[in-house]
């Protein structure tokens, strides 16, 4: 059962009067499942330039660019995927790495509830709500005592406290941080606040909020953030996209799904103006110029910068 815009919500509420156990606890109540929030629109899908992950049955496949995609580890309940290397979260929190093969896979951290990849490395949210930060395949360390989801995005990264105030640090000279500055910080400054997921690529971030609202900061060069800022980069976080329940961002184009099931995409490959592309789809990935989705009746779909769909083939 796919977790809604609205319980979501909720329990952040409940969180500012509860400890971090009971989040944790209300989210996998109104889920029925473990509380795991991922870095595309959902937990199931992941990309990230030509590399791109699915999990299906539990098993969790990946294929780089048009390729097959193969069977890689079982019992996987998040992907996510950074410039050379495939991650995933297996239900005894376990998250793993690996290249090429899954049989070199080794593991990063256990104890996670949900992480984030990208180029510049991952973080991880372990069981008792800390963040943790790794690189390759060192040793992780701390960098928050309290997070509710988190973002990598090539050298800025994101992270949203149980209440829902949306953090950043890193690099800002594309306007990554929303709040006007564009110069880098090592430290974690609020931007936003009643925040339920952040996405974010090379040089730009979306936000989701409670209302339904997508933002966008950063550069925009071919329309990532709509109209925002376009030609450029956009400094401060600018409306884009409205009553959506799950987001997206690859390196130049963004996707939203509404609470209908439709799903609607905007920049390089598509029109500036959010365009709809596809009905019934549960979650959804970008990389460089592609998007793959998942559809409600199990189907697993693909645009190649902007042309499609077509249906991926599994290598089962």
């Amino acid at each position: 059962m796919k977790i809604s815009l609205t319980q979501v919500w909720r329990s952040l509420q409940v969180a500012r009067r509860a400890p971090l156990a009971g989040l944790v606890v209300a989210l996998a109540m109104s889920s029925g499942a473990p509380a795991v929030l991922a870095d595309s629109s959902g937990e199931q899908l992941a990309a990230y330039y030509d590399r791109h992950m699915a999990i299906i049955g539990g098993t969790a496949y990946g294929w780089i660019g048009r390729e097959r995609a193969v069977p890689m580890i079982s019992d996987a309940v998040q992907v996510g995927v950074g410039k050379d290397a495939y991650y995933a979260l297996r239900k005894d929190g376990s998250l793993l790495t690996w290249s090429a093969s899954s049989a070199n896979a080794s593991v990063l951290m256990r104890d996670v509830v949900s992480f984030a990849a990208g180029q510049s490395g991952w973080l991880a949210i372990n069981r008792s709500r800390s963040l943790w930060q790794g690189s390759g395949r060192e040793p992780p360390r701390k960098i928050a005592e309290r997070a509710l989801a988190a973002a990598v995005g090539d050298g800025t990264d994101y992270l949203i406290t149980p209440g829902g105030d949306l953090h950043v640090r890193g690099l800002g000279s594309r306007g990554q941080y929303g709040d006007g500055r564009t110069t880098a910080g090592n430290d974690f400054v609020k931007t936003a606040a009643h925040v339920l997921a952040v996405r974010a690529h090379t040089g730009h971030a979306l936000y989701l909020a409670s209302d339904g609202q997508v933002f966008g900061t950063g550069g925009n060069i071919n329309g990532p953030l709509s109209k925002h800022g376009l030609g450029d980069k956009a400094v401060t976080w600018g409306s884009i996209f409205s009553g959506a329940r799950g987001v997206a961002t690859g390196a130049s184009h963004s996707l939203a799904i509404r609470e209908d099931g439709s799903l609607w995409a905007w920049g390089s490959g598509f029109a500036i103006e959010p365009k709809k592309i596809a009905d019934n789809i549960v979650t959804v990935a970008a990389g460089a110029g592609s998007t793959i989705a998942l559809s409600a009746d199990g189907k697993l779909w693909a645009w190649d910068g902007g042309r499609g769909p077509r249906q991926i083939n599994l290598d089962r």
